[in-house]
């Protein structure tokens, strides 16, 4: 049947814990394709390649059948909480 955005939220929810996780699904009908924003703790200390191999490690089993994954943002929760911070002044200048 292929993989479902439930399964993949199911899996990084379970592995990473993120105090944020946005899984859009971006198939179309053409094989399972996914974009995450994903905000988790156990990224602190880590360099952005660590952090996607642990996404992709989290989704091992899943990405057996997803087509492509696009992890648009692999952020601590200190790091998301500035970006939150900018995008709000940005708003109000």
């Amino acid at each position: 049947m292929g993989v479902t955005k439930e399964q993949v939220e199911s899996s990084l929810t379970s592995k990473l814990n993120p105090s944020h996780l946005e899984v859009i699904d971006m198939s179309g009908g053409c094989g399972a394709k996914f974009s995450i924003v994903i905000v988790a703790e156990q990224f602190e200390g880590k360099r952005l390649l660590e952090r996607h191999r642990m996404v992709n490690g989290a989704l091992a089993e899943e990405m057996k059948e997803i087509h492509a994954l696009s992890i648009t943002k692999a952020l601590t929760p200190e790091q998301w909480k500035q970006q939150q911070e900018s995008e709000k002044s940005q708003a109000a200048a």
